[in-house]
């Protein structure tokens, strides 16, 4: 009899012997005899640590039978081997043994089922339980947030009539994670008021808490603690409290947080490239990949996302088709986070292909893949395959969501679509119960004034749920652009002026309608406007990757060190376009002055100086993919398609709107752009 009183009945040993023998039949005599350890509950215990339980068990019957808290150990090797067949016939022989009254035991099957995600047993057990201490409730509150019961671990700490720094980092970390950040920021300053001690996660959570919000001066009311503390030093803090430094838009204070510290590992490595990507330094992001590649840090998912995706905003196929290679090699290339990152940013690039075969590559595919997918359709004007690829995901009981509609939108609006974008925006509503966001109505505005229905597109404006922004009201603008409709344009302007007087786009597209128009007073007006607002014109930039380096070109710029070729050659191209047809369309220029000069002004757009640079620079027969900051304009458009077709030469244009696909001197938006 040990001395919680078990009787002498071997029944519950040989039921629980039997059911083990059916996992395992391997002996361990052999090691125990040739062991090196002298102490045998020393042997036991490693057994369970190496996760060896059937073996811990078999071995040491009798020194369980007289010591049952040495069930403990049994059922902690459960966890991390995933055994809980093994925990339950553990927990019935703790039932049978009679010792499933003490706390200790009791809470080791709370911590074993909670663990495995069974709360509803781990309830009852609670409930049952004849005596409670904070450990038991901790557990509870751990597991109640675990699975997502927030309000029943609130109401468990509430009532708790006693609970140390465990308890409180608990609550502290779940309010976090369920984003009530404010409320998580008067825990912590209660919790420190009480006089106790924060551990390194709580602190993490509190500093990602004020990132959310944007705190920067509770932020820094934290950093203080955490110096005081002495956790400056501790990685999981350091890291937290750089991110919340770079989220409060004090980059620089954030990168000081991290080159402070004396030893960096892959998070703070990740969560400064997160910052450099926020701050939109892409460039930086793939220097300090590099960096942290020559330190000999292996990169993990979160590292491959944040670059690959940097190589989607810089447009750089060939450095974006390197880390891919990366990401393979270091087998996480089948990652779904990853490849939804490198369908973006092939798309992005340039390279449908590729997108759609690492679409096609993946197995398990989320719904965040699949809107990525659709989303690189629409971009590239291929509206039938996006609405194909949809009609796919519906098969596959994948319902969309408010990203997936909006890559949807987006595609009916860039193909003409227009009675199929109507429906699908009927179908988010009503069908899957989704609500319209601001972007969505700005995908219906331009749906319907690219297919000339302004006043519908105005109505749709003025009566939605959501108040209007300048991009919605700009979106308008340009639709009263391509329909030359001066009236409505002026009206409209005044609208996104009025939300955004610093706007140079609005002033540049009401410049434009007013130039075709020959309206040069209402043009000289519009600039002098500008000028007494200090408003400035954005600059047209274009920029082409050869041979992994990336050149850039603003209009008329000669600063290239190619500069007189690229001229020369534009110039000898423009005299064989011509003859074949090409006539500039110099009502796109928005000053009063001769044709002549408004063809030089024309000719040296920063797109025909990237597309003069990029056939001179590489083989014939080679892409040409060109990346540009604004829309190309009307006579660029059909330049493009003439140069396609005399060089022989897909030339693919990234604008600030989508993908143009020039081959043969046709264009895959078929003019609708």
């Amino acid at each position: 009899m040990g001395r919680f009183g078990l009787p002498r009945t071997s029944f519950s040993v040989r039921n629980f012997q039997t059911s083990i023998s059916r996992f395992s039949t391997i002996s361990f005599e052999t090691q125990l005899q040739n062991g090196t350890f002298s102490d045998p509950k020393e042997r036991f215990t490693t057994f369970c640590s190496k996760g060896n339980i059937k073996e811990a068990f078999n071995s040491f019957i009798s020194e369980i039978w007289l010591e049952p808290r040495l069930f403990t150990n049994l059922l902690q090797a459960c966890v991390p081997t995933k055994s809980l067949p093994l925990g339950k016939q553990l927990h019935s022989l703790i039932i049978t043994s009679g010792c499933s009254s003490d706390k200790f035991i009791f809470n080791h099957l709370l911590n074993l089922y909670s663990k495995f995600g069974d709360l509803r047993i781990a309830v009852v057990l609670f409930d049952v339980m004849p005596r409670r201490n904070i450990m038991s409730c901790n557990i509870m509150i751990k597991a109640f947030l675990e699975m997502g019961e927030f309000e029943s671990a609130k109401k468990l700490f509430d009532e708790m009539p006693e609970r140390n720094v465990a308890t409180w980092n608990a609550m502290v970390t779940g309010l976090t994670k369920f984003e009530m950040n404010q409320e998580s920021l008067v825990l912590f300053s209660r919790m420190n008021e009480s006089g106790f001690m924060p551990d390194e996660y709580s602190l993490g959570s509190v500093l990602r808490g004020c990132a959310h919000l944007r705190a920067l001066f509770a932020g820094q009311q934290v950093h203080a603690y955490v110096m005081k503390c002495g956790f400056e030093f501790n990685l999981v803090v350091t890291c937290s409290l750089s991110h919340m430094y770079m989220k409060a838009g004090r980059f620089n204070d954030g990168e000081r947080v991290i080159k402070t510290m004396p030893s960096r590992n892959v998070v703070a490595w990740n969560t400064l490239m997160s910052g450099k990507a926020q701050n939109r330094n892409f460039e930086g992001v793939l220097d300090q990949y590099w960096m942290m590649k020559k330190a000999g840090f292996r990169p993990d998912r979160i590292t491959f996302v944040i670059v690959i995706s940097s190589c989607s905003e810089l447009a750089t196929l060939g450095q974006g088709k390197q880390i891919h290679a990366e990401a393979i090699k270091a087998g996480a290339s089948f990652e779904v986070d990853i490849i939804s990152s490198l369908v973006s940013m092939y798309s992005r690039c340039g390279s449908l292909q590729d997108s759609v075969k690492a679409f096609l590559e993946c197995r398990e595919r989320d719904i965040v893949l699949w809107s990525s997918m659709i989303a690189a359709y629409g971009f590239h004007g291929q509206g039938e395959e996006a609405i194909k690829l949809f009609n796919k995901m519906e098969q596959e009981n994948l319902p969309g969501n408010e990203v997936t509609f909006l890559s949807l939108l987006y595609a009916c609006s860039h193909c003409g679509m227009k009675e199929k974008g109507l429906e699908f925006f009927d179908m988010m509503v009503e069908k899957y119960g989704l609500k319209a966001r601001l972007e969505h109505y700005t995908c219906v505005v331009d749906l319907l004034g690219r297919s000339a229905c302004l006043a519908e597109a105005e109505a749709m404006i003025r009566s939605m749920p959501v108040r209007a922004d300048a991009i919605i009201w700009k979106t308008l603008l340009s639709a009263c652009k391509i329909h030359k409709n001066a009236e409505m344009a002026r009206m409209v302007a005044e609208e996104v002026l009025r939300i955004d007087p610093q706007d140079s786009a609005s002033y540049v597209l009401l410049a434009n309608i007013h130039a075709s128009a020959h309206r040069w007073q209402d043009v000289s007006e519009l600039r002098k406007v500008m000028r007494d607002n200090m408003v400035k014109k954005e600059p047209g930039i274009s920029w082409v990757e050869v041979k992994n380096q990336v050149h850039q070109f603003h209009t008329s710029d000669e600063s290239h060190p190619k500069s007189i070729e690229i001229n020369l050659y534009l110039e000898e191209l423009f005299s064989e376009m011509k003859m074949c047809g090409y006539v500039p369309d110099t009502s796109s220029v928005s000053y009063d002055m001769d044709n002549e000069e408004k063809e030089y002004n024309l000719a040296h757009h920063s797109e025909k100086l990237a597309i003069a640079f990029a056939l001179m620079s590489t083989p014939e027969g080679v892409p040409i993919r060109i990346m540009k900051n604004l829309r190309v304009c009307s006579d660029c458009h059909v330049a493009i398609k003439y140069i396609s077709k005399i060089k022989n030469v897909e030339i693919i244009v990234r604008d600030a709107s989508r993908f143009h696909h020039f081959k043969n001197g046709t264009c895959s938006c078929g003019d609708y752009w």
